[in-house]
């Protein structure tokens, strides 16, 4: 599935890419990080709230480089994953009731909100296939957006998922691991963006999240009726 939305979307000019990608990529990232600091408020740390970051307002969440250069360059590579992040919403994880264990419910609360989103983004799709002929002016870019958001979506879910810190996956699996092997985990994340790099860079990245990705891409376009 994932490979058919690259095939529709590499036929798009770069700025015609760009202009239908940005409402995707932009929601995919901020809506991730307020939804860990949504679920970090349900469970006793209302730091985020206090700071102002739980708001879809792009100002308080973009980083230039994260959310706006790295997804950019990626998605005009056609690499076949596309990655970002925003600023960090900030969690003190003293406040939460159960630290451990809140702190893997708050890490995996952001790659939930991209299944949400790619769920909603595919009913973007629908709806483009369901507008007359005479709207076709506004139905093939529904359903570019929607295809993109699907693929951005899943793909940064799956890809914040592996379980390497920092990233969710990681933080989820030292709150699930006994506290020996969660500490050892844990000790892997000032290393964790040099194992990924070094990953993409081999092509081993892509090969993990890619068949993951195709499967969730094609359970969402069953659902939403357009596989």
């Amino acid at each position: 599935m994932l490979d058919q939305i690259f095939g529709i979307l590499q036929a798009l000019t770069p700025p015609q890419l760009i202009s239908i990608l940005v409402l995707p990529v932009l929601f995919a990232i901020i809506v991730h990080e307020v939804a860990h600091g949504w679920v970090a408020k349900r469970l006793g740390d209302p730091t985020a709230q206090r700071l102002g970051r739980l708001t879809l307002n792009p100002i308080k969440h973009i980083d230039p480089i994260g959310t706006i250069l790295v997804p950019a360059v990626l998605l005009l590579l056609h690499t076949g994953f596309i990655f970002g992040w925003a600023k960090p919403v900030p969690i003190t994880w003293e406040n939460l009731r159960h630290p451990k264990r809140d702190m893997a419910i708050v890490a995996a609360a952001g790659p939930a909100a991209n299944l949400l989103m790619a769920l909603f983004w595919g009913l973007v799709v629908k709806i483009g296939t369901l507008l007359p002929p005479a709207a076709l002016w506004v139905s093939k870019p529904l359903q570019f957006m929607g295809l993109g958001g699907i693929a951005v979506n899943v793909l940064l879910m799956v890809f914040n998922l592996l379980p390497l810190p920092p990233l969710d996956g990681g933080r989820v699996a030292v709150g699930l691991l006994p506290g020996r092997w969660a500490w050892r985990l844990s000790r892997l994340e000032p290393y964790g963006f040099m194992i990924l790099l070094a990953l993409m860079l081999t092509g081993v990245l892509w090969i993990v999240i890619g068949p993951v990705g195709n499967f969730l891409a094609q359970l969402v376009a069953m659902l939403v009726g357009i596989a």
